[in-house]
């Protein structure tokens, strides 16, 4: 088996160790990290010897270096784990480094940012890939097996995300909407993929509520109606509740399927896909980016009477 060389930028970050494990666990190098931030003793678990860099420009100029000098050392892939704001730049990085992209979600926050990443990919010949882990969740490929075999039915779903944040995600760049997306973006981007994935392309959307802790309404698809709740509210588990494990859940036609296990265990699978030739690119993630931002952007309307349950004690906004 080929062994590969990595760089990954934002390895100070909340979602690099499931990269750093990914690359490890695949048979990989990692031969430079980059982050702004110098508390990367992460590294050490797995690639105690890579180059450290806490400036871009340095960074990129060891990369072009590599790849004008040293064949043997150059970067093949380039894993991105930077704030969302960052990624279509360092996936242009990427590319001009002669490196394959390896994107964590969002790829972009904007839809017409992919246009221009993908007229990058055919000037240089390289691959943005993106990482959706959840496609790989066996309850998950289990369900769109069992939604496949029935191709006529039409599917009433409830769709539940709750994952709580404290008072430190309104201070960092993920409060920032302009850097993150806001919540539809940076957190409900998995959810959306996966309802598309699912059930077909978006007909119609509404939203019912929107703050900057929580969101919800209904999306109308090819083969089901949705209605979502999504939320980054401490106060929103119930008594007993753990705040540590978020609650995702999707109900079909009154069957709850579960699927909080096992969602940040499936990097390393996403990693093999894409070292097969078989990973996601700009054209999986079009239309959740498509609709995460329209939920984002359109405005707010009245609820619906059945509309999610966590929605009907939420006053209008």
């Amino acid at each position: 088996m080929k062994i590969h060389n990595f760089a990954i930028t934002g390895v100070a970050g909340f979602v690099a160790p499931r990269h750093l494990k990914a690359i490890k666990e695949t048979g990989n190098i990692l031969i430079a990290a980059l982050d702004p931030h110098d508390s990367v003793g992460i590294l050490d678990q797995y690639f105690p010897k890579a180059n450290f860099f806490t400036e871009t420009e340095r960074f990129d100029r060891y990369l072009e270096k590599l790849r004008l000098e040293d064949n043997n050392h150059s970067i093949e892939f380039l894993s991105i784990c930077s704030p969302n704001f960052l990624h279509d730049a360092h996936c242009r990085l990427a590319l001009r480094a002669g490196a394959n992209a390896i994107c964590e979600k969002p790829l972009v926050i904007a839809p017409w940012n992919l246009d221009a990443l993908r007229k990058i990919e055919i000037e240089q010949g390289k691959r943005i890939f993106t990482v959706l882990q959840l496609r790989l969740h066996p309850k998950i490929i289990e369900l769109k097996q069992k939604i496949a075999s029935d191709r006529s039915k039409w599917h009433k779903v409830k769709l539940t995300y709750i994952t709580p944040r404290g008072e430190w995600y309104r201070t960092s760049w993920k409060g920032n909407a302009e850097k993150s997306g806001g919540i539809a973006t940076n957190i409900g981007i998995h959810l959306f993929d996966l309802l598309i994935w699912l059930f077909g392309k978006v007909e119609d959307v509404k939203v019912y509520y929107s703050s900057d802790v929580k969101m919800g309404g209904r999306i109308i698809l090819d083969k089901a109606q949705v209605d979502w709740f999504l939320s980054i509210d401490m106060d929103e588990f119930p008594n007993g509740g753990n705040p540590s494990k978020p609650l995702r859940s999707i109900e079909i036609d009154d069957e709850v399927i579960s699927f909080s296990d096992g969602f940040t265990d499936l990097h390393t699978d996403v990693y093999k896909k894409i070292l097969e030739g078989n990973g996601w690119g700009i054209e999986d993630v079009y239309s959740a980016i498509e609709l995460a931002h329209k939920i984002r952007t359109i405005k707010v309307v009245k609820r619906e009477k059945d509309c999610h349950p966590m929605l009907i004690n939420q006053r209008p906004r």
